[in-house]
């Protein structure tokens, strides 16, 4: 059954652009994953910093396999969440 990912993301105004960029070079990387099905990054028009991702995987095995890649550690793990101001996570089976 496949796996889905919603997230929310909050920086500050000022992080923004770096923020974007990791998320738009992470997208790069997990549109080439074998277990990836989508990868959308959305900027919310009314709220500067804020943006919604929305992840699809064959599994939660291709998600799992995502998160141990390099490229999520360096533009994920240590560049995005430390500017982060708050985060949340939803994850999904698809029906």
């Amino acid at each position: 059954m496949a796996f889905a990912v919603i997230a929310h993301y909050s920086c500050d105004p000022a992080d923004e652009d770096t923020v974007r960029a990791a998320l738009l070079k992470m997208r790069g990387h997990t549109l080439t994953e074998p277990g990836n099905l989508g990868y959308e990054v959305h900027a919310e028009v009314d709220r500067p910093g804020g943006f919604v991702l929305y992840e699809r995987y064959a599994d939660r095995a291709g998600f799992d396999a995502h998160a141990a890649a390099d490229y999520f550690d360096e533009l994920i793990v240590r560049t995005v969440r430390p500017l982060l101001t708050d985060r949340a996570v939803t994850f999904a089976q698809v029906l």
